[in-house]
């Protein structure tokens, strides 16, 4: 009998005994899971700020809010430009806010405010939540996104992004070199209200794919008066000395488009060959990861599949 009591008791003991390890174990996982992080010091432009290590109510004020989308990070505000923006279909239930309407920015509970460094009342928005602002341009647009990364502890997502953006840019840009001919130069234009624009190689409008990744020629007269200040206001009528071989026309449709039925327009090299590709201006406004994207499938089909 005792032979037979034995094992069954030295049994129960390892069962109790694995139990008791397992339950240990939990545990202590439950105790590493509540040790996480609250919040993360990300070094901004102005100092530390103590930020949320997993924000869940971001407010962006200004030019960020399709970086923030593209790590996927809840959005509660927004400014009207993203708002108004047809492909951010994210943001139709999001509130529009801005920097002036602090009641509406304290109603929302905000636990990360993201803004450009010209918004007002920074201090007061401190107050509300942790606010982080960039100066536009400091840095370069790719960098812009890795900081942004840092700011939502999403550092690695970002940089992941950012490593597969440039090599399928690089990719697309050497074919359309190949079709296009490695000397063919492009323009980017945007009408605005009455005035017509052209840009340099650092303002949105797909101008950082175009020159910076794909390393297409921009011509001349461009290049002298756009590249250093980002862009460059011209008259309709002088428009031919800016064209390139082909045109990028970011089109605002409620702005005047008139100077399109002109003869001298028609006359320009680029729209008699059929080689201006026009693109929705409220699309094509910023170079957040979203909208980078839709800009290089852009240019994959206008060049590529003409």
């Amino acid at each position: 009998m005792k032979k037979l009591i034995m094992p069954f008791l030295l049994m129960l003991v390892l069962v109790l005994s694995a139990c008791g390890a397992e339950e240990k174990k939990d545990s202590s996982s439950e105790k590493k899971e509540d040790d996480k992080p609250q919040t993360i010091t990300y070094e901004s432009e102005n100092g530390p700020v103590e930020v949320p290590a997993n924000p869940e109510r971001v407010i962006v004020l200004s030019s960020f809010a399709g970086n923030v989308m593209a790590l996927d990070v809840p959005i509660v505000g927004v400014d009207s430009w993203s708002k108004m923006n047809p492909r951010f279909e994210k943001l139709q239930d999001v509130e529009e806010v801005t920097d002036e309407n602090l009641e509406k920015i304290i109603e929302l509970n905000p636990d990360l405010i993201i803004g450009l460094s010209n918004i007002k009342n920074v201090e007061k928005l401190k107050e509300i939540a942790p606010t982080v602002t960039f100066t536009y341009g400091k840095l370069d647009y790719l960098e812009q996104h890795l900081e942004i990364g840092k700011v939502l502890n999403k550092e690695k997502e970002a940089q992941e992004w950012i490593d597969n953006f440039k090599a399928d840019s690089k990719a697309a840009g050497e074919e359309i070199k190949a079709k296009i001919g490695a000397d063919a130069t492009v323009s980017v234009i945007e009408n605005f209200d009455k005035e017509l624009y052209v840009f340099g190689d650092n303002w949105a409008r797909g101008t950082e794919i175009l020159y910076q990744e794909m390393g297409l020629n921009m011509p001349e007269k461009v290049k002298e008066a756009a590249l250093e200040p980002g862009y460059y206001a011209i008259s309709p009528e002088v428009l031919s000395e800016y064209a390139g071989d082909y045109v990028v026309f970011s089109k605002n449709a409620e702005g005047d488009t008139s100077f399109q039925q002109t003869q001298t327009y028609k006359n320009i090299p680029a729209v008699k060959n059929n080689r201006v590709f026009e693109v929705n201006a409220k699309e094509f406004y910023f170079n957040d990861p979203l909208t980078l994207e839709y800009q290089l499938e852009f240019f994959k089909k206008s060049f590529l599949e003409q």
